[in-house]
C-alpha cells in the first residue's frame, strides 16, 4: 500500500477566483452550466454531475456589525470510512493504492446508493451517462506522477496536494500560525484520524464553525441506521401484513354468514 496522498485546502488564502473550478471543469471534460441564483456569488448551491470543485462565498456578520467574507473551494473528501464506498452494491466504487476513492464508470449501474450515503451531499447521479459522479482527486494525473488540476492551477497555494502526513503536520502550524495573528476560531476540519469518518483525505482549514461553510459538524454514515430501519421497515410489513390477514379473515366469516 503507497502512502496515503490528501488534499489540504487553506481558506485563509483562497481569494475566490475560482481558477480551480475552472481547471476541473477542462481536465475531468465536464460541461457548462448556466448559473443558478444562490444568493452570493456562487455558480451553484452545491455540487453537481458537472460540478467537482466548488468555490463557496461566505459572509459571515460580526459583532460589531460589519461583514467579513470567508471563501472555500470545497471539493470530494474521500473519507477514510466512505459511505459511498460502502453503500455500493456492484463494487464500482473503490479505494485506490493511494487511498482516494473512485468511481468505476463501467461498474456503475446507476442506483443511486452513493448519492444517498455522502454526508457531504458530493455524490451526484449523471442523467447523460446513466451513472454517479464525483471528483477522483484526478485519478489519472495522479497515477501519472502529476497532481490534480485544481491544485496545480491554484494561484495561492490554497489548495495543497502532497503525502497526508506532511500536510497534515503543515496545516496544524499554519493554525498556530493564524491564531498569533488573531484568528481565535481557526481549525482544522477532518484532518483527525480518530476523529469523524475516520479522517478526510481531502481536510481544511477554517476560519470559523463548519456549519459555516455548509459543512456538518459531526457527518456520520447513514449506514450506522441501516439495522434499525431494517427492522422498522420488517415491523412495518408485519404490520401490513397481519392486518391484510385479518381483514381476509373477517370478509371470509361474513361471506360465510350470509
Amino acid at each position: 500500500m503507497a502512502r496515503t496522498l490528501a488534499m489540504f485546502t487553506d481558506t485563509s488564502l483562497c481569494i475566490g477566483c475560482r481558477a480551480c473550478q475552472v481547471a476541473c471543469k477542462q481536465w475531468n471534460e465536464l460541461g457548462a452550466e448556466a448559473p443558478e441564483w444562490t444568493g452570493t456569488y456562487q455558480n451553484h448551491a452545491h455540487f453537481t454531475d458537472q460540478t467537482f470543485r466548488l468555490v463557496r462565498f461566505v459572509e459571515e456578520p460580526k459583532p460589531s456589525g460589519d461583514l467579513a467574507w470567508l471563501l472555500m473551494s470545497d471539493v470530494c473528501k474521500h473519507c477514510a470510512q466512505a459511505g459511498c464506498l460502502e453503500a455500493c452494491p456492484t463494487g464500482a466504487i473503490y479505494r485506490t493504492e493511494f487511498g482516494t476513492v473512485d468511481i468505476n464508470q463501467d461498474v456503475c449501474n446507476g442506483c443511486r446508493y452513493c448519492v444517498a450515503s455522502c454526508p457531504f451531499g458530493v455524490v451526484h447521479f449523471d442523467d447523460g451517462s446513466g451513472t454517479a459522479r464525483k471528483c477522483t482527486f484526478c485519478n489519472d494525473r495522479i497515477h501519472n506522477g502529476l497532481g490534480p488540476a485544481c491544485a496545480k492551477a491554484c494561484p495561492t497555494d490554497s489548495i495543497q496536494f502532497g503525502f497526508r502526513d506532511e500536510l497534515v503536520a503543515k496545516a496544524g502550524k499554519r493554525v498556530e500560525t493564524l491564531k498569533g495573528m488573531g484568528f481565535k476560531e481557526a481549525q482544522l476540519y477532518g484532518a483527525d484520524t480518530g476523529g469523524f469518518l475516520g479522517g478526510l483525505n481531502a481536510f481544511f482549514l477554517l476560519l470559523s464553525k463548519p456549519s459555516t461553510y455548509n459543512l456538518p459538524e459531526h457527518p456520520r454514515l447513514p449506514q450506522r441506521n441501516v439495522v434499525v430501519d431494517s427492522l422498522l421497515s420488517i415491523g412495518s410489513a408485519l404490520v401490513v401484513g397481519l392486518g391484510a390477514i385479518v381483514s381476509f379473515r373477517s370478509r371470509g366469516k361474513g361471506d360465510g354468514d350470509a
